[in-house]
Parts: structure tokens; sequence; C-alpha cells
């Protein structure tokens, strides 16, 4: 059967509709979640995530400016219909001009939350200006409250100064803080449920993250993670957990209110399990990444990136970079890169590039 010709204004080169509304996707998905990367530079080399050696990093040229970032987030929340951003890396510390970032953002945009995911080195320094600057809250990656175990996975004795980041953000009033865990078998699995006692005492809300196939050394196995069930089994040993009745709104964690089992009429806190690997939830995913070189990637196991850098530094005006990015999006994986959810099945490929060198 011949195929049935489109009037030329229908569909654009990209084969996306010429008029989209939003960050849209083939699936009815939208996109008004932003994950932008500030760098791809990391003082950590978690396991999960970097060799020993580190990456060979982006040459300083290729990355997104202060003013490229300001550009790009006003792009996609006054003409893209963006709601939420999180600044993420490599680690977003390490850039000098983070504070400034923030500011420009925030006098920009007044009402977005705008918050940050980082390992802590050195948020104890600029957590006072951060918050003066604008910054919503922070997510905060701990895997460990043991020194040893912490060295053993972050390959750096420098847990004493990740504390002292995450007290010195709650002092300060940075919002609600998130501390993110990945738990590898043999090493740390053992500390779920003290970790979440550590969170609820502080008044933090932990969030478990399945290990993904984002490793640098490709060691990851589907048999090798721990699981989000085995993660409740193992919390549940100690505290009573419940659905939170709260709806999930197209969040990655799946929140569960705490109780312990000396007091199970109190709800103590809330844990999330973000279970990318048992438990896709890519049928309501909203989020959108832009890389530290201003590459969107539409799905965070995707093997196409879609520069816009290149619309930023010439002649391209907001509206022509606006248009590349929702043709990006148009173009999004059903699931986890494919069009099917299946990491760890037999044609799930793992992306060339790590999570730090993607941004979370």
């Amino acid at each position: 059967m011949p195929s049935i010709a489109r009037p030329p204004s229908a569909v654009g080169a990209s084969g996306a509709p010429a008029r989209l509304d939003g960050l849209v996707d083939r699936f009815g998905r939208r996109a008004t979640d932003m994950r932008l990367s500030l760098t791809d530079k990391c003082n950590l080399r978690c396991t999960y995530c970097m060799p020993a050696s580190g990456l060979d990093w982006l040459p300083k040229d290729k990355v997104l400016t202060a003013g490229e970032i300001i550009r790009l987030v006003g792009i996609g929340v006054d003409s893209l219909g963006v709601r939420e951003l999180r600044l993420t890396g490599g680690e977003p510390l390490v850039r000098a001009d983070l504070v400034d970032i923030v500011a420009g953002i925030r006098a920009n945009h007044p009402d977005l939350p705008v918050s940050l995911t980082t390992n802590g080195l050195g948020l104890d320094k600029k957590a006072t200006a951060l918050k003066a600057a604008g910054l919503s809250r922070i997510n905060v990656s701990l895997d460990s409250l043991h020194p040893g175990t912490f060295a053993q996975l972050t390959r750096r004795p420098f847990l004493d100064r990740v504390l002292a980041g995450v007290e010195e953000a709650a002092r300060v009033g940075l919002g609600l803080i998130k501390i993110n865990a990945v738990l590898m078998r043999g090493i740390n699995d053992a500390e779920a449920p003290g970790l979440l006692a550590w969170a609820v005492e502080h008044g933090f809300e932990l969030r478990f993250i399945e290990q993904m196939p984002l490793d640098a050394d490709h060691g990851w196995t589907r048999d090798g993670m721990i699981t989000a069930a085995e993660i409740r089994a193992r919390l549940e040993e100690d505290f009573i957990l419940t659905p939170d009745p709260r709806n999930r709104d197209g969040a990655p964690a799946e929140r569960w209110q705490v109780r312990r089992r000396s007091a199970p009429e109190e709800v103590a806190g809330v844990v999330g399990i973000i279970a990318s690997v048992t438990e896709p939830f890519c049928a309501d995913c909203r989020r959108t990444r832009i890389t530290a070189e201003g590459k969107v990637r539409s799905c965070l196991f995707s093997h196409e990136e879609t520069d816009l850098l290149e619309l930023l530094r010439s002649t391209g005006d907001d509206a022509a970079v606006a248009r590349r990015w929702q043709e990006a999006m148009w173009g999004k994986p059903k699931a986890h890169g494919m069009d099917h959810a299946g990491l760890g099945a037999p044609d799930y490929v793992q992306p060339d590039r790590t999570m730090s060198a993607i941004g979370g």
C-alpha cells in the first residue's frame, strides 16, 4: 500500500510535527523536569560510576558557560514548559561560578524550584552562599556512614567532609535535604537500616537507588545488583513501611512512610526507592537532560544526543534552540534507550557514557 503523503507543513525535517507544544514525545509524555549538568568533572571515584584513574575531562571551551546555562534554563522555562530544575554533574561544586549560575537563574525565575545534586565535598564552605543565591534544596550522594566503607566505594577518605557539608546545608536551611544511596552487594548493603535510622533522626529524606548499568568499567550485572524488593525487605527488619499516600506525580522514587517498630502509630519519616531496573517508571518519565557540553539526552540510557551548544554559539536564536530541543525530545525512546523496558535484557546495550558524563 503506498504511503500517504503529508502536507509539507505537517512534519519537520526530524520527523517531528512542525508544531509542538512543549517537550512532548511520540508516546504522549511531557518533560517538565530539567536536569542540567554543569560539569563532567568529579572529585570522587565511586566504583559504580567512574574508573579509579578518572576519565578524560571535557576541555573548558567545550563546556557550557554560565551565560549559556542561564539562557538554556530561560528557554526551557519560558518557551518549553519546564517547571523544575536540577543542577547536576559530575560534581557541580567544582565549578567556581556555581553561585553566580544559581543567582542568575533565580533572578530570571523567582518561583522556579532549583535543586542541586552533589557529593557534598566543599558544601560546608558554599552552603550559605548557595542559599543566599536562591538554591531551593540539595540532594547529597552518600552510600555509607562508615569511613572505611565510604573510602572503599568512593576511593577517597572524605566521609567527614561530606557529613560536614550536609550538616551545614541543614543549618542554613537548604530546603528538604535528600540523601541518595546506592547499595552494593557485600559492601554496604547491610547498612540500609542504619542509613535510614540516621536520615530519620536528622529529618532527611533517604532515597535508595538501584545500581544501574552506567558504570565506566561495564561491570554491572542484573544478578549482582541489590533490587528494590531486597531493599524493602532489609528496611522492614527494623522499620514498618507503608505506601506514602501522596501522588507520585512522575517522581522517580516510590515513597514509603517510615514507622519505628517501637512506635508504630507515629510516622517518623519518609524513604524513597528508585527502582529503574526492576520496577521501571518510564511510562511516566518527565525528565529532559542537558549534558555539560550542551547536548540533549532524551533518555538516561540513550545512545543518541542532540547538540544545542552549536546553536547557542552561532546565529541561532532562542526559537531555533527551542525547536531543536523539541525535536530531540520527540524522538525519545519508549524505555531504557529502546522500544521496551529491559535493563539487563539480552538486547540491552549499555551507553558508552557514564553517569558522571551524562548528568544524573
